[in-house]
């Protein structure tokens, strides 16, 4: 199932995304991760099928999108864009999907419109996530050491490759085809690596909590069995507090769930909101 291509305005900013499936199928909003594309998803858009109609959001700064100012890589300007972009979509109801940054995105973009999401599903990240522990710390020194650009695509493939030991030779291929660009002799980056990397470093990451509590649809949080970023004890305390969520924990997986067990991870998102919906 091959996507089409468009593109909206938010603001100032031309942003791109992608669309599959039936015009008339149950609508899904999905949002990739820090540096992630809207392609990331073309697996879980099959695996979910031919009833629904999915739409995968390039957030500024990264794809086919336009790039921003550092102070508007931030979850209140996310949000903005998402709530312009499902206006252009003409959505009132949706499953939303968000993997890391993108999950950040989905549970505020709910706290702020409740009524707007039917069912949601949230990719290793829960409070405190971007602001301690192993994997914030992760996160922080790949921002500071990422390099700008690279001499050949071997040696794109080598950063990847030893970034992420863990992806499938599919999910390679797409961060190769689709985060990256030739450009004046070197493979640069599609994203705003730079104005990415220092808003991560240098602006506070919002509070969750106030978002994960205040949810009241039905809401699974998948976490990667090897994650250093979703911490178990965290999704202990979210589904304790709040029995809206359930979760699943995906073996052999980072906190890039959906890249290193796409199968795993697609059935799990698929069961649920096949069964939540009925």
């Amino acid at each position: 199932m091959a996507p089409s291509s468009h593109f909206f305005n938010s603001g100032d900013l031309k942003l791109h995304y992608l669309q599959w499936g039936d015009p008339q199928g149950i609508p899904v909003v999905m949002l990739h991760g820090l540096r992630g594309f809207a392609e990331t998803w073309q697996e879980l858009v099959t695996a979910l099928g031919d009833q629904y109609r999915c739409f995968a959001l390039d957030q500024r700064g990264r794809g086919e999108s336009d790039w921003g100012p550092v102070s508007g890589y931030h979850t209140d300007t996310y949000v903005e864009d998402l709530n312009a972009f499902i206006g252009h979509l003409g959505l009132d109801r949706f499953i939303l999907i968000g993997h890391s940054l993108g999950g950040t995105n989905a549970l505020e973009y709910t706290r702020q419109y409740p009524d707007k999401v039917q069912l949601l599903v949230i990719e290793d990240i829960g409070p405190g996530s971007s602001n301690r522990g192993d994997g914030a710390e992760r996160i922080r020194r790949e921002m500071r050491n990422t390099p700008l650009s690279f001499a050949s695509w071997e040696e794109a493939e080598r950063f990847w490759r030893s970034s992420r030991p863990n992806l499938t030779e599919e999910a390679l291929a797409a961060r190769l085809k689709f985060s990256l660009r030739e450009q004046d002799g070197r493979v640069t980056w599609k994203h705003d690596q730079q104005g990415i990397a220092e808003a991560r470093l240098t602006i506070e990451p919002i509070d969750l909590w106030p978002a994960v509590n205040a949810i009241r649809i039905p809401s699974l949080l998948v976490k990667g069995g090897n994650s250093d970023f979703l911490p178990a004890a965290t999704v202990k305390e979210v589904i304790e507090k709040n029995p809206c969520f359930s979760a699943v924990t995906v073996d052999n997986a980072s906190h890039y769930v959906h890249d290193d067990q796409p199968e795993k991870f697609n059935e799990a998102v698929v069961r649920f909101v096949q069964s939540a919906s009925v």
